[in-house]
């Protein structure tokens, strides 16, 4: 069976779909979902996609309420094979890598950000799309059953005479309780739950919210959209016989890296949310006993890495160890490449060495990029019928996992995840010649090692590895103003295009080196590394990021007035 040219396919380049309306937003994101799932058939070809056997023209779909992992399966799926989406503020925009590059992305606005849409409006344009024969989806924070206006839209989609679907989502109470340790209902503490709305509809005459009843509730109260009318509704609360001394916990953007959880009395609730303390939305508010049980439950801000920005410089990739790492341990990333790759743009010489594989003995692949662009290019040419006899080598496990993506199995792959540690074995097997798949550009040096003890290698670049020329100004004040905590380096190259990109100015901030060879050439710069991986890997980068910041933050505990040892200054 032949390698499948899809799987693992290297990004390509992507025109954006021309905007069709105000508001509209166009993005890219790979045709495959993620999850349990499998590629979704028949999205990119102009067929339906027949993912659900409901015949839906539109689906009011639940983003969940934060954290883009939280999404359904079946909203995935929706979002998968639709034509149109509308998304508003409160969902999250990572959500769009599920929708086909050929689907028109349109935002209804975002707060503080740009123009919120009327609900008049936002329910034309789902009747307009779907009234022309596309699949629309509207994404919607949360559940769209949980004061979410979705009652309006499914009105206006019924009277157009359209078919609909309703995905439930995961609602900011469920949500917010959960990521604070926050058991919204406890059997002996609280039996029972209440929704409740801090934000009625504006011009109502009166209140539709019987506050002295909900003082009495005998449970726990979660109050969504309570930030402006925060002395309104606490104050309510109170003159209704509740007590003042009542605790609450205030979530703000519940499963995001930057979450905070504010716990008080229910006296101070106004104090705490008044505007000079600028707690922005989205903000949950849990009132009772339960949120005392924070203490002992509580686990997402005890995560390692919580609280600190940690900057990642390898190229893009559609599936990041090193980033989906960092996040599990609790930091608040953000990837800038200071790297680019891409394809080719002369392929003549990578041709001339996939023609020439029967001449070969083994062959090494150095990268995941390398496995991905250079079986592409085969895969135009050729099926792995031409890969009989050659011994497959991979420099390290991941290089090895995207081989095995492709159903080919590696022969050789070296304990240390280094080109030296393959010469050995590589000579110890006894093969005479190879080719080594690689980068436009990086270290040889083992390559050389190999050609002295007299194996016949030669080399072919399988995709381009050039330096991102600027980054964004914000990126390098963040790091010259100390927002930036760490800086991780993944390779020589990374380093020499940071130190060039940051104007060689390190300012404060940590830097974590995947290898000795990388921390040798940031010690050439100047840099010290506080970390390098061991082994080199990029889990094994992230890890060594956490277990420094967790024994500086048991010296601090000690009572240490220099916890890690560390200079102030980055550079030597």
């Amino acid at each position: 069976m032949s390698p499948d040219p899809n799987r693992n396919r290297p990004p390509q380049p992507e025109t954006p779909p021309p905007a069709a309306a105000d508001g509209v937003r166009t993005g890219v994101g790979p045709d495959t979902a993620f999850g349990t799932g499998g590629p979704i058939t028949n999205c990119d070809d102009g067929q339906r996609c027949d993912v659900d056997s409901a015949d839906w023209q539109v689906a009011l779909v639940g983003a969940g309420c934060g954290d883009a992992g939280l999404l359904t399966l079946r909203g995935r799926d929706a979002l998968a094979c639709c034509d149109v989406v509308l998304f508003d503020g409160l969902a999250n925009a990572d959500l769009l890598c599920h929708v086909r590059p050929s689907a028109t992305r349109i935002c209804v606005g975002k707060h503080g950000q740009s123009r919120i849409w009327s609900q008049d409006e936002i329910n034309a344009e789902i009747v307009r799309h779907a009234a022309a024969g596309l699949r629309v989806v509207r994404l919607k924070g949360g559940d769209p059953a949980v004061f979410a206006r979705t009652g309006e839209e499914i009105q206006a989609v019924r009277s157009a005479g359209l078919r609909f679907m309703i995905v439930p989502g995961i609602t900011a109470a469920l949500a917010a309780g959960s990521y604070a340790g926050i058991p919204i209902t406890h059997r002996g503490v609280a039996s029972a739950v209440a929704l409740v709305t801090g934000h009625e509809e504006p011009g109502k005459p009166q209140s539709a919210l019987d506050w002295p009843a909900l003082a009495r509730f005998p449970g726990t109260l979660v109050i969504y959209m309570g930030v402006t009318t925060a002395k309104v509704w606490s104050e309510s609360l109170i003159a209704g016989g509740k007590s003042a001394e009542t605790p609450v916990a205030i979530v703000r953007r519940c499963s995001l890296a930057d979450q905070q959880v504010i716990h008080c009395r229910l006296d101070e609730v106004a104090d705490r949310l008044a505007p000079g303390q600028r707690i922005r939305p989205p903000v949950i508010s849990i009132v009772g006993d339960v949120t005392r049980l924070a203490e002992t439950m509580s686990w997402f801000d005890r995560r390692p890495l919580f609280g600190k920005r940690v900057l990642v410089t390898r190229p893009e990739s559609d599936n990041d160890t090193l980033v989906q790492r960092l996040s599990a341990l609790g930091a608040d990333v953000r990837h800038q490449p200071a790297i680019a790759v891409g394809a080719l743009d002369d392929m003549t010489e990578l041709d001339q060495a996939i023609d020439q594989l029967d001449r070969q003995d083994f062959l090494v692949f150095c990268s995941v990029h390398g496995v991905n662009y250079f079986l592409d290019r085969f895969c135009q040419q050729h099926d792995v019928r031409k890969l009989a006899g050659l011994r497959i080598a991979a420099v390290g496990r991941k290089t090895a996992q995207a081989l095995r993506g492709h159903r080919i199995h590696t022969d050789l792959v070296p304990n240390d995840y280094t080109g030296d540690a393959l010469v050995d074995l590589l000579v110890d097997s006894k093969l005479a010649r190879g080719l080594v798949v690689r980068a436009s550009r990086g270290n040889d040096a083992w390559v050389q090692r190999l050609c002295e003890m007299g194996v016949n290698v030669s080399q072919v670049a399988a995709y381009r590895n050039e330096d991102v020329q600027d980054w964004p100004s914000s990126v390098c004040d963040d790091v010259h103003g100390g927002r930036i905590d760490w800086v991780t380096v993944t390779s020589s190259a990374t380093a020499r295009s940071v130190d060039r990109l940051l104007g060689h100015r390190w300012g404060h901030v940590k830097v974590a080196a995947l290898s000795p060879v990388t921390a040798d050439t940031l010690s050439q710069l100047g840099v010290r590394p506080d970390v390098v991986a061991d082994p080199y890997t990029m889990d094994a980068l992230a890890d060594a990021i956490a277990h420094f910041e967790t024994n500086v933050s048991a010296k601090m505990d000690a009572g240490s007035d220099q916890p890690s040892g560390e200079s102030d200054e980055r550079r030597n």
